[in-house]
């Protein structure tokens, strides 16, 4: 069995291993993974915070032991962009990579060469309603990307694991995955700013999620990052007040 860890701001992970099929998720950095298979340049991974699989090429991953595999998630870079620099290089993190290793006198990383100059917050924290609206405000206009999760382009289950990935709260990658987990909210008069909104298509599947502001309004990433209404039956689109998604669910995921 062996491990690696994103050595780039955000790889893409695709269904197969080729770069003409879809990317369906994207590592970021400090992130890490299992490597279950290698075919010539891909590896197949299964990402450890989320157990989500799929296939990335090897120059995009280095070779790490179990133990700073498996112990990678104790800080979270909290700006858009965030510095982290080598001896003769500069690399731009994105929110929410993790900072394995971390040092916090050195701010030297896992292997003592990458050293970090962003913002971060220890996941352990409590996380808190100013927290969270001032980690959503920058990613509103957002481009959505499906399988993306940075701010140049992120999918409505990516910006919300994103989200609670620095509140410190460890969601699973796809909106159906994450309704499986929190407390249920019974009514959506009883919701309150942080709580997490699934809406499901015709069929009744969960296929898009979102996070409830005050005012009922919800934050998603529906063609990009924007704030619309949302009532018992689901979201109102702010510009044309036509319906867009129905109300299948609501969870508390953390307490603020």
């Amino acid at each position: 069995m062996s491990f690696g860890i994103c050595i780039v701001s955000a790889a893409p992970v695709r269904q197969e291993p080729s770069h003409r099929v879809e990317m369906i998720n994207q590592l970021l950095f400090g992130e890490t993974v299992e490597i279950l298979d290698e075919k010539e340049e891909w590896l197949q991974v299964r990402h450890l915070f989320d157990g989500y699989t799929g296939w990335c090429t090897n120059h995009l991953i280095q070779s790490v032991g179990r133990e700073v595999a498996e112990k990678n998630e104790l800080y979270v870079s909290t700006g858009l962009l965030n510095p982290v620099t080598l001896p003769d290089e500069l690399i731009n993190l994105c929110m929410g990579s993790s900072l394995t290793g971390y040092n916090e006198e050195t701010r030297l990383l896992w292997d003592g060469q990458h050293k970090y100059h962003g913002t971060f917050r220890k996941v352990s924290d409590e996380p808190s309603e100013h927290l969270l609206l001032h980690t959503l405000q920058p990613w509103i206009n957002a481009p959505y990307l499906w399988g993306g999760r940075t701010f140049l382009g992120v999918d409505c289950s990516g910006f919300v694991q994103i989200i609670f990935k620095v509140m410190g709260f460890a969601l699973k990658r796809d909106a159906y995955q994450q309704a499986e987990q929190g407390e249920v909210v019974s009514n959506i008069s009883l919701a309150k700013t942080g709580d997490v909104a699934f809406f499901n298509n015709e069929a009744g599947r969960i296929t898009h999620v979102g996070i409830i502001l005050h005012g009922n309004k919800v934050i998603h990433a529906s063609g990009k990052v924007r704030i619309d209404a949302v009532t018992e039956e689901g979201i109102i689109n702010k510009e044309n007040g036509h319906k867009t998604h129905s109300l299948h669910s609501i969870k508390r995921m953390i307490y603020i």
